[in-house]
């Protein structure tokens, strides 16, 4: 694909000839000269400087050589939200857009929610900004995930600080006895050397945050096994995986003495989140 040079033009003239989708033209248009959608159809005469075309064409060589459009300009929508993100977290996904939604049905008036491996903060930030009842703790273990998740929160959840904590830690390591009425986690389970790794913008994200680096299981099999010690008298655990895991995941909840195990499918009809609730009766100690 040819790359603008720079030479003189307006703005229209830039993107009827502009090397990739419509979309994206518009998106990297939008970014380079801080205009918003309305601003790029109202000043579509605005010539743009030389200056300009030569930021314009450093971003589309990015894209041109795979980098993902959100890191390009550093943001993603989830949840109608604008999240800020890197390559040090996942680019939040519509797919997981249904974790979300269930974990706002599960989740009891006043309740508290754990979030495993945070990322971005993407679903914390989600159920925090839908509900200023809810008292949400998201982990990662990962600094410079927790920086992008910070920000995200300070960005959308001003004023509401005492209901959102932010921790470093490897799984549950950093909680001691605390327990919550709901945990969910979108954890890394892409199985090691599978060709997805190899492609698109995955080749872009944290390995780590993608594969457990065995097969693709090993971080289902930590969240359940030890969330009996997390988990509130009837707490469910709720948890996203890959298009082919669900049965797996099921089998591991009823293996650890969860109840009403269901997967739930995604607008491609995909199973993509299962879960689970517990019986056992457990005091809550997040005060």
């Amino acid at each position: 694909m040819a790359i603008h040079a720079t030479a003189p033009t307006t703005l229209a003239a830039y993107l009827a000839s502009a090397p990739l989708d419509a979309l994206e033209n518009r998106i990297l248009v939008c970014h380079a000269l801080g205009l918003t959608r309305i601003e790029l159809i109202t000043q579509s005469e605005r010539v743009i400087t030389d200056a300009e075309a030569a930021d314009l064409k450093t971003l589309f060589t990015r894209r041109i050589a795979g980098e993902p459009i959100a890191y390009i300009v550093g943001e993603r929508e989830f949840f109608s939200l604008a999240l800020s993100v890197s390559p040090a977290v996942l680019i939040p996904r519509p797919d997981t857009e249904l974790l979300v939604e269930l974990a706002l049905t599960h989740l009891p008036a006043n309740g508290c929610m754990l979030d495993l491996g945070t990322g971005s903060g993407a679903i914390a930030i989600a159920v925090a900004h839908t509900r200023d009842d809810a008292h949400i703790t998201a982990i990662d273990v990962s600094p410079g995930a927790l920086q992008i998740a910070q920000h995200n929160a300070t960005r959308h959840l001003a004023g509401r600080t005492a209901g959102f904590t932010l921790l470093q830690s490897d799984w549950y390591n950093a909680l001691a006895d605390r327990q919550f009425d709901l945990i969910v986690s979108n954890p890394p389970y892409i199985v090691d050397g599978d060709h997805h790794l190899f492609q698109g913008d995955l080749r872009f994200e944290p390995t780590d945050a993608l594969t457990d680096h065995a097969d693709g299981l090993t971080a289902y099999k930590t969240i359940v096994s030890q969330a009996h010690q997390h988990l509130r008298q009837h707490g469910w655990l709720l948890m996203e995986h890959g298009y082919d895991q669900a049965k797996a995941v099921r089998n591991l909840l009823q293996q650890y003495g969860f109840q009403d195990i269901q997967s739930w499918k995604d607008l491609a009809g995909i199973e993509r989140v299962s879960g689970g609730h517990l019986s056992v009766c457990t005091p809550c100690n997040n005060a």
